[in-house]
């Protein structure tokens, strides 16, 4: 398995792109947008650099990482050659099942396609090609390049040689893969973003204020983040559409996301990339402002 084809150049598809890419496989990252691309190898090179001069890597071994990955527009172009595609669009059950459906006609049987989906049915996702069981679930966690676990989730017909397969490549990347099966939420954001949704609730009830829950879960939890702002950095509307898949998926009203996390993504204030969630983002990129909102 030497070439690898990455969907989507957003926060998720640039970091799978840098990781294979600095193992030594030969990238072709595709997006439709080429102001996309363009931010997403800047990207790149912005988070080598830093390892550079953290002396994980050396400037050779930065170039040699850029080299490897080449850019599309066109996904049937970009996914020539590939032995693996691993999809990693919007959080949107009905695109990835067009992008699916397309990359069913444009690669060949053999060609393994993972979804780096962190919440939706693989099985559903599967549906869409007319052979199931080469679909598999390589859920990466962010930041990709620093992150190292995988789940790695089983669709109902993935097959286990594409499964060991994708364990085994998850290894050669430096990883800690986990096999899980194909529920609602898998396993990380089922027991997340509950967690999360809950921290939400306590604010929205009046319990305490932002600083104070974050706290809490920091100082008496040992989490290296509080929920609030992991949430802000994950981004309230991928929390929001991953608890609708899971309220979707087990009917169990305690999925359903917090009134107050749907209000502040109807009004746009969704974390770190629009520059205000639960903390103001103006002046820097880490919580150390509480939104106004909650401040007074």
């Amino acid at each position: 398995m030497k070439n690898i084809a990455v969907i989507g150049a957003g926060t998720m598809g640039n970091g799978i792109a840098h990781t294979f890419a600095q193992s030594g496989y030969k990238v072709q990252l595709i997006d439709i947008s080429e102001d996309s691309l363009k931010k997403g190898m800047d990207t790149i090179s912005k988070n080598l650099d830093r390892m550079v001069a953290k002396e994980k890597i050396t400037e050779a071994q930065k170039n040699e990482t850029l080299e490897n990955i080449t850019t599309f527009t066109e996904v049937s172009e970009g996914v020539k050659n590939a032995s693996l595609v691993v999809e990693a669009a919007t959080e949107n059950t009905e695109l990835k099942l067009k992008i699916f459906k397309n990359l069913d006609e444009a690669t060949s049987e053999d060609t393994i396609l993972a979804t780096n989906t962190s919440s939706i049915s693989i099985t559903q996702i599967a549906s869409a090609v007319s052979n199931p069981e080469r679909v598999i679930g390589m859920h990466f966690m962010n930041p990709v390049p620093v992150m190292k676990l995988v789940e790695i989730i089983r669709g109902y017909n993935t097959s286990d040689e594409v499964t060991n397969t994708i364990m085994d490549l998850s290894k050669k990347l430096n990883k800690v893969p986990v096999e899980v099966n194909d529920y609602p939420g898998f396993v990380a954001n089922r027991i997340l973003m509950p967690m999360i949704n809950e921290a939400i609730e306590t604010l929205y009830n009046g319990v305490a204020g932002v600083y104070e829950i974050d706290t809490v879960m920091k100082l008496g939890m040992a989490h290296p983040m509080g929920p609030l702002q992991l949430a802000d950095f994950i981004g309230l509307d991928v929390c929001h559409s991953i608890l609708e898949v899971m309220y979707d998926g087990f009917k169990n009203p305690k999925y359903a996301p917090c009134p107050l996390l749907t209000n502040m993504v109807r009004a746009g204030k969704i974390g770190v990339k629009s520059g205000e969630g639960f903390y103001d983002y103006s002046e820097s990129r880490k919580a150390e402002k509480v939104s106004s909102q909650f401040s007074s």
